[in-house]
């Protein structure tokens, strides 16, 4: 495996993603590892997205607190 990937964002998954179709349309990756890196991917996803909004919401709980 060449290096490990950082992905704590959207953005880093998004061009995860982007490699890894480019790796399959250049024949480097088979198919159906890709489907499973992408269900991964997605599910990496759904726990930053919720993630970003669970810290979103304590700093409004919290500046609604110091009001």
């Amino acid at each position: 495996m060449a290096g490990r990937k950082r992905l704590k964002t959207l953005c880093d998954i998004r061009r995860y993603l982007a490699g890894l179709i480019n790796r399959v349309e250049a024949g480097e990756l088979d198919p159906n590892v890709m489907s499973k890196l992408t269900y991964t991917s997605n599910v990496l996803a759904g726990i930053v997205r919720d993630s970003d909004l669970e810290q979103r919401i304590k700093q409004l709980e919290e500046q609604v607190k110091n009001k």
